[in-house]
């Protein structure tokens, strides 16, 4: 299985906590307006990465707390991501999910989507929410703005509504 990505990161310290290996997945409908990422916006960059080699590379780093999946909206390649999130958990490691897409938003496409609830359900933390320019905050961990939120997912699919996370320091 192959998957579209814009890169990888082996230890970030920026994408939740912990050291993370962080998949950029390649192609984004938001084009939120300042994003740090915007060249993962066009679905026809990035290059088809083989999800075994992911995984191998997952493996080598024994200093690994988890896996964030960034982008890009990782929720249009949810079903590969599913999958990989499956096997990463199976390495006892957690999976953090970051969407333009509001948990509540996720949750009303699941059904046209259901590759959404997928991921949804291997996400460990998702931090959700367009980027909003005007209300970038380098004081908050982990988010670019002060609406994106981190939600802790199962307890979130537990109530059907978006419970905080605590956040780790």
């Amino acid at each position: 299985m192959k998957i579209r990505l814009a890169g990888i990161v082996n230890d970030s310290i920026v994408d939740g906590p912990g050291f993370r290996f962080t998949i950029f997945v390649q192609g984004c409908p938001h084009n939120c307006k300042g994003c740090h990422n915007p060249q993962t916006h066009d679905f026809n960059g990035g290059t088809d990465t083989d999800m075994s080699e992911l995984i191998a590379k997952i493996k080598e780093n024994p200093l690994l707390d988890g896996v964030t999946f960034s982008g890009g909206e990782p929720f249009c390649h949810a079903a590969a991501l599913a999958h990989l999130a499956r096997e990463i958990h199976d390495m006892g490691l957690n999976i953090i999910t970051y969407s333009g897409y509001t948990f509540e938003e996720l949750l009303a496409g699941a059904d046209a989507h259901p590759e959404w609830m997928e991921l949804l359900k291997e996400t460990d933390i998702l931090i959700d929410g367009r980027f909003e320019e005007s209300l970038k905050s380098y004081d908050i961990r982990f988010r670019g703005s002060t609406n994106q939120r981190y939600l802790d997912v199962k307890k979130s699919l537990e109530n059907n509504s978006p419970v905080p996370a605590e956040i780790e320091e």
